[in-house]
């Protein structure tokens, strides 16, 4: 009796446990799904902001924005490693067409990584020196992400052209696609932070 009543328990104790696993759960992924409510990306920034998040811990909409660029820096960088590495092996077989064509797209990304590291960078800064500078933060960062946005997009529509073999373009693409997703999720989480910032500056100056 005395081994079923602590097996009962046990078992009691290990439900409670999963249950109150589950509920964390369902609370910060119904916070997370709706940071992401405005994003074009939805299923990709829930299950790049979700990890981040738990119970008992929310991120603010600033840090989501942060997770959000902190995550497309990542890839853009893995993005650059990936086309650097096909460039050198382009430029050993010493076809200039494909070389030229993958040249223009390195530029792109590497203009991406610059542009995505400041707009952290700017992030982090933002509410630290003052309400007058809030704004100058917020037009830094939307000009350098959507300049890595139209980055992506560029070299995705055109220029890798018909020069590099289908193969390869195929994964050049998949990298600069993701790449473009977070972008843009990281767009709209920036603008949703900002905004939200600005109505509760409104109501505590109401």
């Amino acid at each position: 009796m005395a081994q079923m009543t602590l097996s009962l328990l046990v078992l009691s104790l290990t439900i409670l446990c999963f249950l109150g696993t589950v509920e964390s759960r369902s609370r910060a992924r119904t916070y997370i799904e709706a940071q992401c409510r405005t994003t074009l990306y939805f299923d990709l920034c829930v299950k790049t902001l979700l990890p981040y998040a738990n119970k008992n811990d929310l991120p603010s909409p600033q840090k989501l924005a942060q997770i959000s660029l902190t995550t497309c820096l990542a890839k853009t960088r893995f993005t650059k490693a990936y086309v650097d590495m096909v460039a050198k092996q382009l430029n050993k077989t010493k076809n200039p067409r494909e070389y030229q064509a993958l040249e223009d797209c390195w530029r792109q990304i590497n203009n991406g990584v610059n542009q995505i590291t400041l707009s952290v960078k700017e992030l982090q800064e933002m509410g630290k020196d003052g309400e007058e500078k809030f704004s100058w933060h917020e037009s830094n960062v939307q000009s350098w992400v959507s300049a890595a946005l139209t980055d992506a997009t560029t070299c995705m529509d055109g220029i890798l052209g018909d020069e590099i073999g289908s193969k390869t373009k195929s994964m050049i693409k998949a990298r600069f696609l993701n790449v473009k997703q977070l972008a843009s999720n990281s767009i709209a989480l920036f603008s949703r932070f900002t905004a939200r910032h600005r109505a509760s500056r409104a109501i505590k100056n109401f």
